[in-house]
């Protein structure tokens, strides 16, 4: 089937065609639930956090230039708003909240999916112990497979930054995943 690019659903969103809007948002809101859940750690705060975003690119999508493609710009307002919940509320979970992931249907064997699931469940749990700096870079880089350029745009820093935020950040997540296995 024909999928209509991102800038066509806009540009019919912004005449106000509702089912623009709608395909829009299905196209990318287990991306930004995934996000939201791995920024804040908690599966409600999480579809909190998706519908703020959502309801903030609707109400700029006028804004929307087409400088950069409109997955960069939607993850750009995606870790402007996970900065304002840090600021608003500190989140605090319990290490038996199990961050749950929107995944497509899966058929492997029920051993390979509970130690998918346990090592989810653990990197899940490290991240959370980064800085919200370093935990949006991991996100951004291996979640949301953005460029070093891409994620320095987004964030307003220099791809040196960018590489100094990740690298620190994967020495700190291998320190606590090497002590939680041990």
């Amino acid at each position: 089937m024909f999928e209509r690019s991102d800038e066509t659903l806009i540009k019919q969103a912004l005449k106000g065609k509702k089912s623009a809007w709608v395909q829009l948002v299905r196209r990318y809101e287990k991306g930004i639930y995934n996000y939201a859940l791995r920024m804040v750690g908690h599966p409600d705060d999480a579809m909190d956090l998706m519908q703020e975003i959502f309801i903030a690119v609707f109400r700029n999508l006028s804004s929307f230039r087409g400088d950069a493609k409109f997955k960069n710009w939607l993850y750009r307002i995606a870790h402007y708003r996970c900065i304002e919940f840090y600021r608003r509320k500190r989140p605090t979970q319990s290490l038996d909240d199990e961050p749950q992931e929107v995944t497509e249907e899966s058929d492997q064997q029920p051993e390979q999916l509970m130690h998918q699931t346990q090592q989810a469940l653990a990197l899940a749990n490290a991240m959370q112990r980064l800085p919200i700096n370093q935990r949006t870079v991991v996100e951004l880089k291996f979640f949301q497979h953005f460029t070093f350029d891409e994620i320095a745009n987004q964030l307003g820093v220099s791809s040196n930054t960018v590489k100094s935020r990740l690298y620190s950040a994967l020495d700190k997540l291998r320190g606590v995943l090497e002590v939680d296995y041990v």
